[in-house]
Formats: C-alpha cells, structure tokens, sequence
C-alpha cells in the first residue's frame, strides 16, 4: 500500500476515534475533561453542540485526505484539495498547541499527541 493511502486511512481511524469521543461528549458522557479546555465534566449545551460540529468537520477531513491520497474523488479539483490539506495541517498544528497548554491534564496527555499525529498525518499528505 503505498504511504499517501495509509497515512490516509490511519488518519480516518484517529478521526473515528475522536467522532466517538465527541459522540459520547454530545450524549453526556462524563469526558469533559478531555476536551474544549476541561473545564466541564459533563460539557453543558453549547459545549455539546461544538461537539456536534467537530464531527462534521472530521467528516470533512477525513474526505480530504482520501481524496488527497486518491481514494475518493475530489470535491472540487486536486489543486483545491492541495490548498485544502495545507489550511487542516495548519489547523491540527494551532491544536497542538491549544491542546498543549490546556488546564486539563488529560487533555494536554491525550489530545496534544493525537493532534501531533493529525498534524504530522496531514503534513506529509501535504507535502506529496
């Protein structure tokens, strides 16, 4: 399998792991800790409903690697799908960061690595 199409796919399995937790966030799981800088145990509505909208912005990266890896077919042109990649690489890196300074502990344990391995995932992708 060549190196665009796996880094693809394991990039769509961290982005599955991470709609499941978002999911369990949404349905009022006690995870708050983990995400949306840990202030809330059980997130409250607005918190919730952010949740409900990082899953379709996984969705979204998740297609955009596919189709950079050419999987799936572009939305719109590879040059786009191009610039796209470079804007979520740039996105996942300010999560790194954001994620690294969280108050929450285990938010800076367990996110700040698995936006490191988005942002390194979506950097080669990339940069091929």
């Amino acid at each position: 399998m060549p190196l665009d199409q796996f880094l693809a796919i394991l990039a769509c399995a961290v982005l599955a792991g991470l709609t499941i937790l978002q999911g369990a966030l949404i349905a009022g799981a006690p995870l708050g800790r983990m995400a949306w800088g840990g202030q809330h145990r059980v997130l409250p509505a607005k918190l919730r409903a952010g949740s409900a909208l990082s899953i379709g912005i996984y969705v979204l990266f998740a297609y955009a690697a596919l189709a950079k890896a050419s999987l799936v077919p572009p939305v719109v042109n590879e040059s786009f799908t191009a610039i796209t990649m470079w804007v979520m690489t740039a996105y996942f890196v300010l999560g790194v960061v954001m994620n690294g300074i969280s108050r929450s502990k285990l938010e800076r344990l367990i996110m700040t690595p698995t936006t490191l391995a988005l942002a390194t995932i979506y950097l080669v992708l990339a940069a091929q």
